[in-house]
């Protein structure tokens, strides 16, 4: 069910209503992992347990400053030194369904790459559903600019009515070119609108990648490649611009780390997974220029009172529709 764009956003945290599971390959690795999303108590934010590590020392946060490198993917560490990597398209899907709770289990150093993109997590979330928490959400609410540039490279967060995301990548002399691309986070806009663009890579670094001992799990089911001016998957594009479809999704993933969602307008030019985590930084260290506030409050200060539709009603409408699908 669509809600208007006079919605007001979700006052209370959320989790999974069922657990999910599913065995992939990670990109960079090639390792095949046993991923489980599990539901979580209020207030517990997104973890990440990694199976494979003895207890009491596999425990890692998912929160900006928990980010241990940030070179092709974003990866997340403890202070065992343990790490989990290739974390963004799982963090936006969560973000992107309003899940505020889970425990991720997961039995290797990477999370599955899927088809290089959010949809089959969110997919996975919409069939098993949401379940509302009686604990207040909150929300970071951006009161003034907050910027951080590297070179031609930059990024902000700016006041704005309702979330919002504006991207631009070039990449000249290729498939890509420039291409820009806004979007506001609101309704079904993650899922419609960003969930579905792959990652993508170019031919010409395939060799030194795999020498690094790096996409070493990548093929054309899980990626895009790039070769020149071509695009070499059969299939093609699945946006004409999916490429910068898929930073906002990176971005997305990446600016989740912030705990809570954020409301105000990110706009970038060229960002990456060291830029996006700078700007995290940059943000938490300049407590001026935002208001920690309840999503109810929020709500009430746009304007936007009117009854909030719960995930279980959602959930409801949504299985109503399924079984007139089937039958028809």
């Amino acid at each position: 069910m669509k809600q208007t764009a006079t919605s007001p956003h979700p006052v209370t945290q959320r989790t999974l209503r069922e657990s999910i599971t599913y065995v992939g390959v990670g990109l960079h690795s090639g390792q095949k992992v046993s991923l489980s999303i599990r539901p979580a108590p209020a207030n517990n934010g997104v973890v990440f347990i990694r199976k494979d590590i003895e207890p009491g020392k596999n425990m890692i946060p998912a929160r900006w400053y928990t980010v241990t490198d940030t070179s092709l993917s974003t990866t997340l560490g403890n202070e065992y030194g343990v790490n989990i990597s290739t974390v963004e398209h799982l963090l936006a899907a969560l973000h992107g369904c309003g899940v505020d709770n889970a425990i991720i289990e997961v039995d290797g150093p990477e999370i599955p790459i899927m088809d290089g993109s959010s949809a089959p997590f969110v997919n996975m979330i919409e069939k098993v559903g949401t379940h509302d928490q009686d604990t207040t959400r909150h929300a970071i609410w951006i009161q003034s600019p907050i910027e951080v540039q590297h070179g031609d490279r930059y990024a902000l967060l700016l006041p704005s009515k309702s979330p919002r995301i504006t991207v631009s990548i070039d990449f000249p002399n290729t498939a890509i070119g420039f291409q820009t691309y806004s979007v506001e986070l609101v309704n079904e806009a993650f899922r419609h609108d960003v969930a579905r663009a792959r990652t993508f890579g170019f031919s010409e670094q395939i060799e030194q990648l795999k020498t690094l001992g790096l996409a070493r799990g990548g093929s054309l089911r899980n990626a895009v490649l790039v070769d020149g001016a071509r695009i070499v998957n059969e299939e093609g594009l699945r946006y004409s611009n999916e490429f910068v479809r898929h930073k906002i999704l990176d971005c997305l993933g990446d600016l989740s780390l912030a705990g809570v969602p954020i409301y105000g307008h990110y706009y970038a030019n060229k960002p990456g997974h060291e830029l996006n985590t700078a700007l995290l930084r940059k943000l938490f260290e300049t407590r001026s220029a935002w208001s920690y506030i309840p999503v109810e409050e929020y709500n009430r200060l746009m304007g936007i009172e009117e009854p909030n539709i719960t995930s279980q009603e959602i959930n409801m409408v949504q299985e109503a529709s399924d079984s007139v699908s089937a039958r028809g």
